[in-house]
């Protein structure tokens, strides 16, 4: 099978997606529906989107969230870009967008606009936050980790961490993709398309749901990662005989009769006191020393083999 033979058994092939977008979120949602099969087609502003000429850490955004796309440069502060940007709207069946919120409006290209030129347009927004007080205002990654709980989960205490990749960026593109598969079988039972909506914040929350669930729970109010109380006992990161650092997770009873088995160390598996999961983290602080003790005495290769 050729590789446009391939392209073309794919679910989303034979849909046309145009892409008003830039950094990361935006593109996030354009790349997924790429790889599922879509023609997409990137607008960029002309000379080129910004982020192509990133350096740093910024320097991969675009050949990771653009790739598989193809790109068009018009200006939309002209009325023939304008004109343009409506024309391959109307042969289109998603339009994905994350400019700031009301820009697409102004420029006449809203929603409601399109969606009387192209009635099963399935309109995509990905902005800051959803509907409510702060529905007009802009939001980055960063913002929206530390506005909704993330980065203090993720560092340790009194010390505000971003996570080590774009997480709420790629994860709010992610829930724009499933709206708008969502919007696809709807449109199949009514004919018509509709407008989406993901946001950095609200995905944040998402993230951090667990933890305020927690607190619901416990009544404790969930600490940061580096201190939490763990769900497991072994559950962390290992030294080695050779200096180096294993993860091991031991998530259920029969994992740790497995690890104890392997281990040799059939004295800790007959013991009743650390028989469940339950009361293996009440004895934690004494059961994790013994665990290290053991696995300070392998070599990381004999460990992960």
């Amino acid at each position: 099978m050729s590789q446009a033979e391939a392209a073309a058994t794919l679910p989303l092939s034979g849909l046309r997606v145009i892409e008003f977008s830039h950094m990361v979120m935006g593109p996030v949602v354009g790349a997924i529906l790429a790889e599922l099969g879509a023609e997409v087609i990137k607008v960029e502003p002309i000379g080129g989107d910004a982020t192509r000429q990133l350096v740093g850490s910024g320097a991969g955004y675009f050949p990771m969230y653009n790739r598989n796309k193809k790109s068009v440069c018009l200006d939309l502060k002209e009325p023939r870009g304008i004109e343009l940007a409506q024309r391959l709207v109307a042969n289109a069946d998603i339009l994905v967008e994350n400019f700031r919120a009301g820009a697409m409006e102004r420029l006449g290209i809203g929603y409601d606009a399109l969606a009387a030129l192209n009635p099963r347009l399935i309109y995509c927004s990905e902005k800051g936050f959803l509907s409510g007080p702060y529905e007009n205002r802009t939001a980055l990654d960063e913002v929206a980790q530390m506005m909704g709980g993330l980065a203090y989960m993720t560092g340790p205490p009194g010390r505000p961490l971003r996570a080590g990749a774009s997480v709420v960026d790629v994860t709010g593109g992610m829930f724009g993709v499933i709206a708008i598969l969502a919007a696809i079988q709807q449109l199949h039972l009514t004919g018509r398309g509709q407008k989406v909506t993901s946001s950095l914040y609200e995905t944040t929350v998402y993230l951090v749901g667990q933890h305020m669930a927690q607190l619901s729970v416990t009544g404790q109010a969930a600490k940061p990662m580096p201190v939490r109380i763990s769900a497991w006992a072994i559950y962390d990161v290992f030294e080695t005989r050779d200096d180096q650092r294993v993860f091991l997770g031991v998530v259920s009873d029969v994992q740790w009769l497995a690890f104890c088995k392997a281990m040799a160390l059939d004295e800790l598996a007959s013991q009743e006191r650390y028989r469940t999961n339950a009361l293996r983290v009440a004895a934690r602080d004494e059961l994790l020393p013994l665990v290290r003790g053991v696995l300070k005495s392998f070599d990381s290769s004999a460990l992960l083999e």
